[in-house]
């Protein structure tokens, strides 16, 4: 017997050799008949013979290495789009890039661990049993800075950090500058006090107001349009910006995001990132279809598919966070994440002494890397606060 025959298989002749039948195939290939119509379908594994007239599929034996390929595959997750190039591969470079994926999966599967660490951790505060002592009064010490970087002739990033609030934006088109700052002073009356601010159950409702108030802002302003391609959603060139901000009160914090821009928290499980890109790279990132490391090269990397713009809806994401001394966020624009690793901003962050020192820090190192954009970021440590802080909150 042949390594490919099987069992009470009944081959099919054509010029001399023998086709499987796609039930015998399948057993052999420990594929199914409807993974096998897929497959064919995407051109993963098309049949060496289709009936003109009943339609049904035959495979040659010497198809089912690459049939059982493509089944290995897909037991280790691996998107159809991303095996469909491993099965065009010569076999040494086939296996650098499973090793590849591996990797990346391996790191990924870090990534969400700690990422439901901090979830648990985020719901556990909310448990009513708990929240009253976990929720300790907490000021913010924080720094911002932006740098124009080493290629952009002008510096359209923003960047805040108030007693209460913080955020980046990251403007785009012939009046980005200006978009960005908009965005960030129709957030400004956030910055109040405590005692006139709003309360813990309110954050994310006023956040919500505020971003409607910051895409108003940029309705009612003289912004610049020009004739061009517009990064964010196609069509005409017109100015917009990202936006992501952290709004204190007490022992809570509201993130407000849309955008590309990134707000991160470093905790004692390690730098666990808070928001999810509105972009198109990241849509291909989720479909399989490109890894993060393959995302700053992409020619399309700059493309949004949400942001504040005057010409289309606001739909911004809104979370309402837990907050424990010790904890250290950052919000920064894609200048800084394009070029620099998450594992040197979780270095920065746990070995600065201070915020100003980390924002400084993060900033050499974005120019040190090329700089080829605006750099806007903020850093901010939450701290206990005094017996007078905490009575004003």
């Amino acid at each position: 017997m042949q390594p490919w025959e099987v069992s009470g298989v009944e081959p099919w002749q054509k010029d001399g050799g023998e086709l499987l039948t796609i039930g015998a195939f399948a057993r052999a290939s420990r594929l199914s008949p409807k993974a096998l119509r897929l497959y064919d379908e995407l051109g993963l594994l098309t049949p060496a013979r289709v009936d003109p007239h009943s339609g049904y599929r035959h495979y040659a034996p010497a198809q089912l290495e690459r049939a059982r390929l493509v089944a290995w595959l897909r037991r280790l997750g691996m998107p159809l789009a991303r095996i469909r190039e491993v099965c065009g591969l010569a076999p040494a470079a086939a296996a650098e890039a499973v090793a590849a994926y591996w990797a990346q999966v391996e790191a990924d599967t870090a990534a969400r661990r700690d990422l439901a660490a901090f979830l648990v951790d985020q719901l556990s505060r909310k448990d009513p049993t708990t929240m009253t002592a976990s929720r300790i009064p907490l000021t913010l010490r924080s720094a911002a800075r932006t740098d124009r970087g080493l290629v952009r002739p002008a510096n359209q990033d923003a960047a805040y950090a108030g007693h209460r609030l913080l955020a980046v934006a990251d403007g785009y088109g012939p009046d980005g500058a200006a978009a960005a700052t908009a965005a960030l002073d129709a957030l400004r009356y956030l910055d109040a006090d405590d005692r006139s601010g709003p309360g813990p159950q309110d954050l994310t409702a006023a956040l919500e107001e505020a971003a409607g108030r910051a895409h108003q802002a940029l309705r009612d302003a003289p912004l610049a349009t020009s004739t061009g391609t517009r990064e964010a959603t196609g069509g005409p060139e017109t100015t917009g910006t990202t936006l992501t901000a952290l709004l204190h009160h007490g022992g809570q914090l509201g993130l407000l995001h849309i955008g590309d821009s990134r707000a991160y928290v470093l905790r004692d499980t390690g730098l666990i990132r808070l928001t999810h890109d509105h972009s198109f790279v990241q849509s291909l990132i989720d479909e399989g279809r490109l890894t993060p490391e393959e995302a700053p090269a992409h020619p399309q990397r700059a493309l949004l598919l949400r942001s504040l713009d005057p010409t289309t809806e606001c739909a911004p994401d809104v979370t309402l966070l837990e907050v424990r001394p010790g904890e250290r966020y950052l919000l920064c624009t894609d200048g800084l994440t394009g070029v620099v690793p998450p594992e040197t901003l979780q270095r920065v962050l746990a070995t600065a002494p201070g915020p100003a020192e980390a924002v400084t820090e993060l900033i050499a190192l974005a120019r040190e890397a090329g700089a080829p954009d605006n750099v806007g970021c903020v850093v901010a440590d939450a701290r206990a606060a005094g017996p007078a802080t905490a009575a004003a909150a």
